[in-house]
């Protein structure tokens, strides 16, 4: 699993100073900046500006940027037991012997989060170029799903003409899917039934060729990486 940035203040001898290495009252004032950040970000979009979340946190700008000193920073805060849990994903499907298993688990697994976490969706197709610690956690996911994307490949079960940045259109089809909460996990079930279905390789009837990939990566527009 990848490294997490942390913005925990080094512990002291202070015995105002709890287990977390902030003191109580500091330590109160940083989750508190996480519940609301993680709330405004779901609701308004992760662009929300930071004097907002300072202000529905009930703390000023200044103490929000001693604790997270960039929006990326904070947003890699928020969302990183999401990207943990969607490391684990991939993990696991380098990890079945079964690749196109493997394959059809990351898809239906990643799109079920985006179901029930739609602010995680926007970070993590948000692009942040300075962000080292966002940066490292999301390109070693982006490494892992074009090593699923190969391994399916290479077992015959996934079209040769399927682009890992294809990945991220399934994410976007997904997205779009899922506004209603009600709705949302019943429709992104299906969307994704019908996308693996067109995806797989050796069924009866050929499948006709796919246009050319657009250069998509995880929200940046680089040409796919393979291997």
């Amino acid at each position: 699993m990848p490294s997490r940035v942390s913005h925990i203040a080094p512990a002291t001898g202070d015995p105002a100073v709890q287990g977390s290495g902030l003191r109580s009252d500091a330590e109160s004032n940083r989750r508190r900046i996480l519940d609301t950040a993680r709330a405004l970000f779901v609701s308004r979009g992760i662009d929300v500006p930071m004097a907002t979340i300072a202000r529905h946190a009930g703390v000023g700008v200044a103490t929000l940027y001693r604790r997270f000193p960039t929006r990326e920073a904070l947003v890699t805060a928020v969302f990183s037991d999401e990207f943990a849990a969607c490391s684990a994903i991939v993990d696991d499907a380098l990890a079945d012997e079964d690749a196109w298993r493997g394959f059809r688990r990351t898809i239906e697994s990643v799109c079920a989060s985006q179901a029930h976490d739609r602010g995680f969706n926007d970070a993590f197709l948000s692009s942040f170029p300075h962000a080292v610690g966002f940066e490292r956690e999301r390109l070693r996911i982006e490494d892992g799903f074009a090593e699923v994307v190969r391994r399916a490949k290479a077992a015959g079960r996934l079209r040769l003409d399927f682009d890992v940045s294809d990945l991220t259109l399934v994410f976007m089809a997904n997205r779009g899917v899922i506004g209603d909460a009600a709705t949302a996990p019943a429709a992104s079930r299906r969307l994704v039934a019908h996308l693996l279905r067109s995806f797989e390789a050796g069924r009866a009837e050929p499948a006709r060729p796919l246009p050319p990939p657009a250069a998509l990566g995880l929200g940046r527009p680089y040409p796919a990486r393979e291997g």
